[in-house]
Parts: C-alpha cells; structure tokens; sequence
C-alpha cells in the first residue's frame, strides 16, 4: 500500500475524555508507522503542551500547533520553523473592543511565554503545562509583541455572542475557533491560518498526495483540515457542523475510533 499521511487533532479525537491515548489507538499507529505510513499531530495546543503524547508515539515528523499558526519539527533543527504571529496593534485593538462584553480572561501566547489579563488560578492550572513563563497584568501595558495567539476565556453563554463581534469588526484580520470540552475557550490567530494551511505544506514537502491524507477531528477548528483531507474523518463526539462535511464518521474518542478507520482503510 502507498506511504498514507495520518493527520491527529488531539482533545477529543487522539486523547480519551481522561486525555490519554487509548492502548489499541496506540498500537494500532505504531503498526501504521511500521507499515510505512506517516503519522502527524495538528492541535490548537502549543508544542509544551503536545510533547508529552508526540513523545509517546514516538513521532519525528513536523507538527502543527497553534491551529497552523507554528509549523516546527521538534526533532530535526534543519527543519524551517513557520511561526506566523497576529500584529499587536490588533490584539490591542481586540482587547479593547471585548470590553463591553462578558468575559472571564483573556491570554495572550508567544510560543512559551503566556500572559494573563486577569489574576485567575484557574487559568493558571489551564496552562502549567510544560511550565511556560507566566505574566499576569493588563495585556495593553503587559504585551509589547506581536502574541502567536490571542485567547479569550468565556462561558457558553458568551461565547457566540463575542464570536459574532469578532467576525462583525475584526474578521478581515483574524481568524477565529472554538476549542472544544472542557475549555470554554475562542481562539485568534492571523487571518487565512488553519491547520489545513500547516498540513497542506508539510505534506508537500513529504511528497504525499491530499487524496492519501487521513485526518481525525471533532471540533470547529478542524473543519479546513476535514475538508482538506482526501479522507476526513469526525468523531462520533464531534460537533454537527464537522460530521456534514466529513467524508466518514467513526467511533467517538473514547472508543478507540481511530484506531477502527485505520484497520479498515490501512489493512493493518
């Protein structure tokens, strides 16, 4: 069989519900990769918080965090690193405009660096991953360089209510997603990002055709890759939107729905 590409969001697609990677899931991409298939993560997630399971599969193919906002391979330094950052005046000029709205913090990300806009412990347990340097303070006197990402942390009642501003006034400078469960999160990065974007050059440079593209998502920040992908694939836990444009739907995140496609597609 031809070398594949296996593309792999990871909350609520890769990792259970308890944020681990199932044994058979496991297994069943070690087998892949032994069959000469090349399998990959694209997560909303900084590199920090995403190396402890791209370690466990044992990967050394690029990567795509930040929702294709950093495009690295953390295991060859020759690699050209793709960072695309938002323009500060931006992020100021958002911070300023969701104001009127409610909001429980907002977070800028420079790669490793996160700064606080609000004394918050429970952003302060969201993000301990990798043990990022923290700041905490306004972010218009705090933040003095263009952020990788812009987050604002609100709940589910707010939520669509400050995505419809974003897109109302900012929408031709950002773009905006929705992380899924348990974080009530909207993510910003520069206009015309997506992880589609990160795939789609990654795969170029292997070599590897988009209708030999296999990505697993669940949420709306994986609706360019589904679509992207000569096969996308939602979770049966994923968001309504995804499972219409997927070209299959599988077993949810809990049961092991990944690793099920891949037995079939891969005759592994």
């Amino acid at each position: 069989m031809k070398e594949h590409l296996i593309v792999l969001d990871l909350d609520g697609t890769l990792l259970t519900d308890e944020k681990v990677i199932s044994q058979l899931t496991k297994d069943t991409l070690l087998k892949a990769k032994q069959a000469g298939h090349q399998v990959m993560i694209a997560t909303g997630r900084p590199y920090r918080a995403s190396q402890l399971y791209y370690n466990e599969l044992g990967l050394t193919t690029p990567i795509v965090n930040f929702n294709g906002a950093l495009v690295h391979n953390p295991k060859n330094p020759l690699w050209q690193t793709i960072h695309t950052t938002v323009d500060l005046h931006v992020v100021h000029d958002v911070v300023e405009s969701v104001h009127k709205y409610e909001y429980d913090n907002l977070i800028a990300e420079v790669m490793d660096d996160v700064y606080i806009h609000r004394e918050d412990d429970g952003a302060l347990q969201m993000f301990h991953m990798g043990s990022p340097n923290i700041l905490m303070g306004d972010l218009t006197h705090t933040l003095h360089q263009n952020p990788t990402s812009l987050l604002i942390h609100a709940d589910d009642a707010n939520t669509p209510i400050i995505r419809q501003h974003l897109q109302d006034v900012h929408a031709e400078l950002i773009e905006h997603r929705r992380w899924g469960a348990p974080f009530p999160i909207i993510e910003i990065v520069r206009k015309g990002l997506s992880k589609a974007v990160g795939i789609d050059h990654i795969a170029k440079e292997m070599g590897i055709p988009r209708d030999r593209i296999i990505a697993f998502g669940d949420e709306d920040n994986d609706l360019e890759m589904i679509e992207y992908a000569g096969v996308g694939v939602a979770m049966n836990n994923g968001i309504a939107e995804l499972k219409n444009i997927a070209n299959e739907i599988t077993l949810s995140n809990n049961e092991d729905g990944i690793a099920r496609v891949l037995q079939e597609r891969l005759k592994l």
